[in-house]
């Protein structure tokens, strides 16, 4: 409890340190090289890739009037087929493509449990110094902080499945401030990746540190989902419960 205590009113820590020596990013993405190596990384490390929309301006690039979620979805319907970890194809989708996001389909090889990233730092320097084995982490948009995890598979009961506000959607992410777990029939922007007004995707961990047990994480991450919805959200839950 004192280290934890020392850890909150002894300033910020080196994720957050690290977090405001972050500079907004004014390039083009025509640094293709290191795209090219972070993705294949991605996918080395067995998360499965599909080529997504980018910002155009400050729209997105695909010619949806009004796209809710710019330069965050896929550009095929057909993203959870097509998704895959296969080099070469990777390789021809980021030349051909030098412009376009990549999204990691949920629910194959990984899970990811995506938190307000106040809560997910405060969960990542706590769950440091209590040397849990922690996997790749991502910032997402500056608002946002993305926990990679092993997959909970498909159980034999499929009543072993969370409830569906734990299975959210990309597209309900305004509507649900907590928790969100993304696994079967989801997706994330795989870093590096470029968002509407300079704002990014960047890993703070990167893929080569290996997947964790989601239940290793989760108690932290909800312990800290409720501190920031009872501080930001008026009491909010850290996941909404339908009655």
């Amino acid at each position: 409890m004192s280290a934890e205590m020392g850890r909150r009113s002894g300033g910020q820590g080196r994720i957050s340190q690290w977090l405001r020596g972050r500079r907004p990013r004014t390039d083009s993405g025509d640094d293709s090289s290191g795209r090219e190596e972070l993705l294949l990384a991605a996918a080395g490390a067995g998360l499965p890739l599909a080529p997504a929309a980018h910002p155009s301006a400050y729209r997105c690039s695909c010619d949806r009037v009004g796209c809710p979620t710019p330069a965050r979805h896929p550009v095929s319907f057909a993203w959870q087929t097509q998704s895959t970890t296969d080099r070469a194809q990777i390789e021809r989708w980021a030349r051909h493509q030098p412009l376009a996001n990549f999204i990691t389909a949920t629910g194959m090889v990984h899970d990811v449990l995506d938190v307000p990233l106040e809560a997910g730092q405060e969960a990542l320097e706590r769950l440091l110094a209590l040397g849990v084995e922690v996997g790749p982490v991502a910032v997402s948009g500056g608002d946002r902080m993305l926990f990679f995890t092993a997959t909970r598979g498909t159980p034999e009961d499929e009543d072993e499945w969370w409830p569906c506000e734990l299975d959210c959607h990309p597209e309900t992410m305004d509507e649900h401030p907590g928790l969100r777990w993304h696994c079967r029939g989801s997706y994330v922007l795989v870093p590096p990746a470029r968002l509407p007004g300079d704002l990014t995707v960047e890993w703070v961990r990167g893929p080569e540190h290996g997947l964790p047990d989601p239940l290793s994480l989760l108690e932290v991450l909800t312990d800290e989902c409720a501190r920031y919805a009872g501080v930001e959200r008026d009491h909010v839950a850290a996941w909404p419960l339908r009655g």
